[in-house]
């Protein structure tokens, strides 16, 4: 990948991605945060911006393992939406990173998505950064998702 100086990067010939970041810091050590990415019942209980929910199908936490994931909620307009999502994890390195494979099971939004999720110990906790590489077309980056979730996981484990 080579990056275009505009903050977008490229493949080779395949299709043009943009890589966009989320940081938050948790107040927890990296080892807690990393296992709350990969536990089933503490992704539900964070993993969902507000006004919405996360129901796990499916989640194998080791490298080569896949998860099915959907998020339940209601859009501004007041119309419910369901997106259902899967992947891979490709590289576990626990309490460091998660790299794992996304596509979404919609026709809107059916292109392959690259998550690199880094835990950094820091004198409050643990800084957790989340990598999205993205097609560059998609209109919605899902920072603001991110941003949320993110809170919610602070939430869920600041009170440890």
């Amino acid at each position: 990948m080579t990056d275009d100086g505009n903050g977008r990067t490229t493949d080779g010939e395949s299709s043009e991605t943009r890589a966009l970041s989320v940081s938050r810091v948790v107040e927890a050590p990296p080892e807690r945060v990393y296992e709350a990415f990969l536990d089933p019942d503490e992704l539900s209980e964070w993993m969902h911006p507000p006004g919405a929910a996360c129901e796990v199908h499916h989640l194998e936490p080791e490298t080569g393992g896949t998860y099915r994931i959907t998020m339940l909620g209601e859009r501004p307009d007041g119309t419910e939406y369901g997106h259902t999502y899967g992947g891979t994890f490709e590289e576990l390195v626990p309490g460091e990173r998660i790299v794992q494979t996304e596509v979404a099971e919609s026709d809107e939004s059916a292109a392959e998505v690259t998550l690199t999720v880094t835990f950094a110990a820091v004198p409050d906790g643990t800084e957790v950064t989340v990598t999205m590489e993205i097609p560059v077309e998609w209109p919605d980056d899902g920072i603001a998702g991110w941003e949320a979730a993110l809170g919610n996981l602070a939430a869920l484990l600041g009170g440890e």
